[in-house]
């Protein structure tokens, strides 16, 4: 696996690449709190079959995570750049992993360039309503009455305990490494301004689930090859999310795995295999 940097509109991207140039581009984009970092053991399950590519989002990981005041963390404007890191690297055709935050940046590239798309998997990567878990209730409010109240109180999404919780809720008991949690901590507490900037993305949140009816449009429109696979005991983003999909992809691959949100920290294996089997 090699580690680099490229510079996309004077801002460099952070990327783990490994495999071979030869084979079918597999791009991993990774969600919210964490980085590519998330895709460490999967990509030595499939860089055999696959040239696979993990970046990190501008604002996340060991990418540039320029201040408020000259970029704005909107979902679209992150999309931008990794539109423009597609760009960079030359990838004319590709299949996507997305989750969490990914999902909204990968179908808008989707839906942006569906002739580059060979094939998507979504791992708790939800573009449906029915996949929202209770939490999206009180974050639909606070979309319609943004108080500086809120906005402090939804900063709790960056507390130790609850980073820990999203990756170990609904796992089995020791089946999650401290590694993944702890390392998305330690970005939290040395990337500058690092609150503000995520709770800009909590805010512009609102925009993802507004354009779902165009995801969903997009899903239709071209049948992508889709595995939807899921860790089942999720409670951001429910099981009912991935059973979605077959109402508009109806030869959509549909799978629970015994797992929460973060299901990569403990059945990355089972993953890899179906991913392998599916899109082999």
């Amino acid at each position: 696996m090699k580690v680099q940097h490229i510079e996309v509109n004077g801002l460099k991207i952070f990327y783990r690449e490994s495999g071979f140039a030869d084979k079918p581009v597999f791009l991993l984009i990774h969600g919210f709190p964490s980085s590519s970092h998330m895709y460490r053991d999967l990509m030595k399950m499939l860089e055999e079959k696959f040239h696979v590519i993990a970046p990190d989002l501008i604002g996340f990981g060991q990418s540039d995570a320029p201040s408020r005041d000259s970029f704005k963390y909107t979902f679209e404007n992150l999309t931008n750049y990794v539109d423009g890191f597609i760009e960079a690297l030359n990838l004319e055709k590709l299949f996507m992993y997305v989750f969490d935050y990914g999902a909204p940046i990968g179908f808008r590239i989707a839906m942006r360039h569906p002739e580059k798309i060979l094939g998507i998997v979504s791992q708790n990567g939800n573009v449906y309503e029915e996949g929202l878990g209770k939490k999206w209730e009180a974050r639909a409010q606070y979309w319609q009455n943004p108080t500086k109240e809120l906005r402090e109180q939804y900063k709790s999404a960056f507390s130790f305990e609850t980073v820990k919780g999203q990756y170990t809720f609904g796992t089995e008991p020791g089946s999650v490494a401290p590694d993944g949690y702890c390392l998305d901590i330690y970005y939290a507490n040395t990337i500058d301004d690092y609150a503000e900037k995520q709770s800009d993305l909590i805010f512009d949140y609102q925009t993802n689930v507004k354009l779902y009816p165009k995801f969903q449009e997009y899903l239709r429109e071209h049948q992508p090859k889709l595995l939807a696979i899921w860790g089942q005991n999720d409670p951001s983003f429910i099981f009912e999310g991935a059973k979605a999909f077959k109402r508009d992809v109806p030869n959509a691959k549909v799978i629970g795995v015994n797992s929460g949100h973060f299901a990569l920290e403990s059945c990355c294996r089972e993953i890899a295999e179906n991913i392998l089997e599916f899109f082999g």
